[in-house]
C-alpha cells in the first residue's frame, strides 16, 4: 500500500484538521492517528484508524509498556499496529461495493474470508474467491500463493474431503509462483505450509525463516515455524514463538490455533492442567476446530475425566 512519509504526516501534528480534508490533500483513503503518554516508567500509546472518505472510525487499540527497553517496546507496538491494520484494511476494502470486480477485488474478498476463524465454510469461500481471481489474472503470483496456502491449510485443519487433490494443486501453484517470482515471500510461505502438511518440517523451516527475514512480524510464519520446531524435537523453542504470536496479535482471527499450540506443548511436557487451560481457551475462541476438541479429550482423559473426554472426542468426530 501507499504510505505517506512521516515528514508530510507530521505537518498535521497538533492541528485541528478534518480527516476528509487530509484525505483530499494527500490522496489517501485511511488515516491512522494517535497519542503517546508517559507516566514514570510506563508508556501508553493510543491509536485509531479512520476512513478518510466517511470520517468513520474503523479500529482503535491501546498499548501499554515499560520504557526500560524502549526499542523493544517500539518494535512490539509497531508490529501489532501493522498486523492489526492489515486485517482491518483487508476487511474494509473487501466490503466496498463494486459493479465490476477484478482480480484484486477477489483477492481482497478471499483474504477477508480467510481472516475469519477457520472452518469448512470460511476455507471454501476463500478458495472460491482466489480461484476467480486466478481465472481473471492467470499470472498473478499473489493469487497462486494465497490459493496454495488456503488449499494446504484446509488439509491441515481437516476441513476438506479432497486432501490429496488439494495438496497436489497447491504444489503446482507454488512451482508456478516461484518460477515467476523466486523471492516472493507469499510463495515461500505457501511452500512452507505445504511441506509442513506433507510431514517434512525440516524442509519447511528454511521457508518460514526466509519469510521472517523479509518481515519479522509475520505472525503466520512464526506460528508455522513453531509447529515445525515442535515436530523436529526443539520443543523448548516453541512456547516463546507461540507467546510472541499471541502478543503481536492478541485479537487474531486464528487465536484458537495459537492457544491450542500452547496447550499441545504443555500436554507433551506432562503439564496437564496447563494444557487443559489452553485447550479450553482454544475451544471457546473457535468451537469449529476438530483438533481442539480432540486435544482437549486427550488432556482431560489423562486427568481421569473420562465422560468429558468422550464428549469432546465425539464433538471432534462430528
Amino acid at each position: 500500500m501507499l504510505v505517506i512519509s512521516r515528514n508530510t504526516a507530521f505537518t498535521y501534528k497538533d492541528k485541528r484538521v478534518d480527516t476528509k480534508q487530509i484525505g483530499r490533500e494527500l490522496g489517501v483513503r485511511y488515516v491512522l492517528e494517535g497519542s503517546v503518554r508517559r507516566s514514570g516508567n510506563q508508556v501508553r500509546v493510543n491509536a485509531q484508524l479512520i476512513d478518510a472518505a466517511t470520517d468513520a472510525h474503523l479500529w482503535a487499540e491501546r498499548f501499554n509498556g515499560d520504557v526500560s527497553d524502549l526499542f523493544a517496546l517500539q518494535d512490539e507496538i509497531t508490529g501489532r499496529i501493522a498486523f492489526a491494520l492489515n486485517l482491518e484494511l483487508i476487511g474494509a476494502e473487501a466490503a466496498r461495493p463494486t459493479d465490476n470486480p477484478d482480480a484484486l477485488d477477489y483477492i481482497l474478498r478471499g483474504r477477508a474470508a480467510y481472516a475469519r476463524p477457520h472452518s469448512r465454510g470460511s476455507h471454501a469461500e476463500a478458495i472460491s474467491f482466489y480461484e476467480r481471481a486466478l481465472a481473471l489474472d492467470p499470472g498473478s503470483v499473489g493469487a497462486k500463493g494465497l490459493l496454495a496456502t488456503a488449499l494446504a491449510d484446509r488439509v491441515n485443519t481437516g476441513t476438506t474431503g479432497s486432501g490429496a487433490a488439494d495438496i497436489a494443486r497447491a504444489e503446482t501453484l507454488i512451482v508456478q509462483a516461484l518460477a515467476a517470482s523466486p523471492r516472493n515471500p507469499l510463495a515461500h510461505f505457501a511452500k512452507g505450509v505445504v511441506l509442513r502438511v506433507r510431514g517434512r518440517p525440516e524442509e519447511a523451516i528454511p521457508e518460514f525463516e526466509t519469510v521472517l527475514a523479509w518481515n519479522r512480524n509475520e505472525t503466520r510464519a512464526l506460528f508455522h515455524l513453531g509447529w515445525c520446531k515442535l515436530m523436529t524435537g526443539s520443543i523448548d523453542e516453541v512456547i516463546p514463538l507461540a507467546e510472541l504470536v499471541i502478543r503481536l496479535s492478541p485479537r487474531d482471527p486464528y487465536i484458537a490455533n495459537r492457544y491450542s499450540r500452547l496447550g499441545l506443548v504443555h500436554l507433551l511436557q506432562s503439564h496437564t492442567d496447563d494444557a487443559v487451560l489452553w485447550f479450553d481457551r482454544a475451544r471457546s475462541a473457535n468451537p469449529a476446530l476438530p483438533s481442539v476438541h480432540a486435544n482437549l479429550a486427550s488432556a482431560v482423559a489423562l486427568k481421569g475425566e473420562t465422560e468429558r473426554a468422550a464428549a469432546e472426542l465425539a464433538e471432534a468426530k462430528r
